[in-house]
């Protein structure tokens, strides 16, 4: 049995905790862990947890019947019919979906389900089916939770050609083929990128290679992480304290381990939180024994003549004897094997529309190309039609879902993806939650609890609208803020809440006017500007 969270839609009401508490437990005031592989022996617990839920968000696997399959496909197809899909590909096109993923197994589920039943194949780079990332660097890392546990519900039995630990290495889109590492080639009608990002590695590649010296993005990752946190070294050093890095530093303290985070900005998830909520994290990392270092970078790590990681070398002079060095600095989009395809990708993805058409290189949009998920770099009404850069559990799951459903549709049954960014990160007890995009906001204000207390919500403002709100253990609050955001309300709110502090006095956001090597925002703007051109015009 598989199961997971859509962590985004939880709000802590711990129903399932309650019903099967050996599948679920909270961690803090509102952080739910969770077993993604429980026994056999709880599944009916499981089942009754689920049906429980109240927000509805846990996911199970759920394969129907033979029979069941057939009369759901006899509806989906009169369904596709009368909107006007085309009938002959739903039974024989090809759809190859490259990067094996969460978004791109959430897809090839959507595309069953709305009734395609041509060739689908699905390209992935790791030898392992789809997973899932998050437990990762919570309940792998801890030791809760084998690596080998994370894959993701099979919600249908999904029909399809694996092509697994074999990297795409090149697009040919006048062909229509997807060319592999191991030589072979794959033809499609359509095709869906899904290809997600890789986690940035030590820039010293010779330091890199030391024994000690890792990275936290796939089940191999963790699994050795895991076994270096499980040998009790003499002291973890985190260099970056985005959320992966607080995330990695949260459960080693709760081991019991001595821990350095080395920050190059002024405070723990500065770019995606800004300095004010900022300053929260630090007190929250300091107070749970980190040896917190802002402002300071990693200036080198130094081995011994086994390759063994002995020490690290920091900007500000100092020296510090570490056994583990993890290199939390943000992750790189997997768009190099499109190089030369004439499709717009760069840094910050795979352009595309609202309908995740992908865009080539003229600002075209093409009809067989399609984009979702970590690569993907979509316009957002909501922000003057800005191209948003998302880096988000929730946005995988809903963008592939919708590039799905308009590579069968026809163009007037296409839909938008037009979902509000959200994203969560469990660390020292704590939940804490964003929607929207706080990272282009002047100024912040609390608008209800603490933040001594570290229960609070901050509502983000620019240019007097409200653009993000950020809550901490107080997520039962965020859908009315994604509601505020959605229709531009005014900055600072004047509504009238529950807990809401004597004066609600906005402050200056802090996010910093450079990039911070050692961060990423997990949500990023990234503008167009119509007289600029870097695109080579191919005719």
């Amino acid at each position: 049995m598989k199961l997971v969270v859509d962590l985004t839609r939880c709000q802590g009401y711990a129903q399932c905790a309650f019903l099967a508490p050996g599948a679920f437990t909270m961690h803090g005031d509102e952080a739910l862990l969770y077993d993604p592989d429980p026994s056999d022996e709880q599944r009916e617990r499981v089942l009754r947890a689920a049906a429980a839920c109240p927000v509805q968000a846990i996911v199970l696997d759920r394969v129907g019947s033979r029979n069941g399959a057939r009369q759901a496909e006899a509806v989906r197809r009169a369904e596709a019919a009368r909107s006007g899909a085309d009938e002959g590909f739903l039974g024989s096109g090809r759809i190859v979906i490259v990067g094996a993923s969460l978004a791109g197994m959430r897809a090839a589920v959507a595309l069953r389900h709305e009734g395609f039943t041509g060739s689908l194949t699905l390209i992935g780079d790791e030898p392992d089916v789809p997973y899932d990332r998050p437990p990762l660097s919570k309940q792998v890392l801890g030791g809760s939770v084998p690596a080998t546990h994370t894959g993701l519900p099979r919600r249908d039995d999904v029909d399809a050609e694996w092509r697994l630990g074999v990297p795409a290495t090149q697009l040919d889109l006048a062909g229509q083929q997807v060319h592999l590492a191991d030589g072979a080639s794959v033809g499609f009608d359509r095709l869906l990128i899904t290809t997600g990002v890789r986690a940035r590695p030590w820039p010293d590649p010779a330091e890199a290679r030391l024994d000690g010296v890792v990275v936290l993005r796939t089940r191999a990752d963790a699994e050795r992480l895991q076994r270096l946190v499980a040998a009790r070294p003499r002291r973890v050093l985190v260099i970056g304290a985005g959320f992966t890095g607080s995330e990695v530093a949260s459960v080693c303290r709760e081991h019991g381990l001595a821990v350095t985070v080395a920050e190059a900005g002024p405070a723990p998830l500065v770019a995606a939180l800004g300095s004010a909520i900022g300053e929260v994290a630090a007190d929250m990392q300091r107070e749970n024994g980190v040896d917190l270092r802002c402002d300071v970078m990693v200036t080198a790590l130094e081995g011994d003549a086994g390759g063994r990681l002995r020490r690290a070398h920091l900007s500000d002079g100092s020296t510090i004897d570490v056994d583990i060095a993890v290199a939390a600095l943000g992750g790189i989009r997997n768009v190099e094997w499109l190089a030369g395809s004439g499709l717009a990708a760069g840094r910050w993805g795979v352009a595309c529309d609202a309908g995740c058409r992908a865009f080539d290189v003229n600002g075209l949009v093409t009809d067989n190309i399609f984009v979702a998920g970590d690569v993907a770099r979509a316009p957002q009404p909501m922000f003057g039609y800005q191209f948003l850069a998302l880096e988000h559990w929730g946005n995988a799951v809903a963008q592939a879902e919708v590039a799905a459903h308009n590579m069968l549709s026809s163009q007037a049954d296409r839909w938008p993806h037009l979902a509000v960014p959200a994203f969560w990160s469990t660390q020292f007890g704590s939940e804490i939650k964003s929607v929207g995009v706080p990272n282009i906001a002047d100024e912040v204000v609390v608008t209800q609890g603490s933040m001594p207390d570290r229960r609070f919500i901050a509502a983000y403002g620019h240019q007097g609208r409200v653009v993000g709100a950020v809550t901490f253990d107080q997520s039962k609050w965020l859908e009315f803020y994604e509601r505020l955001i959605e229709r531009a309300a005014p900055f600072p709110p004047t509504f009238r809440g529950v807990d809401q502090p004597a004066e609600m006095v906005p402050i200056p956001a802090g996010f910093p006017q450079r990039p911070i090597p050692t961060q990423d925002a997990t949500v990023v703007v990234t503008g167009h500007d119509p007289s600029e051109r870097r695109a080579t015009l191919v005719r």
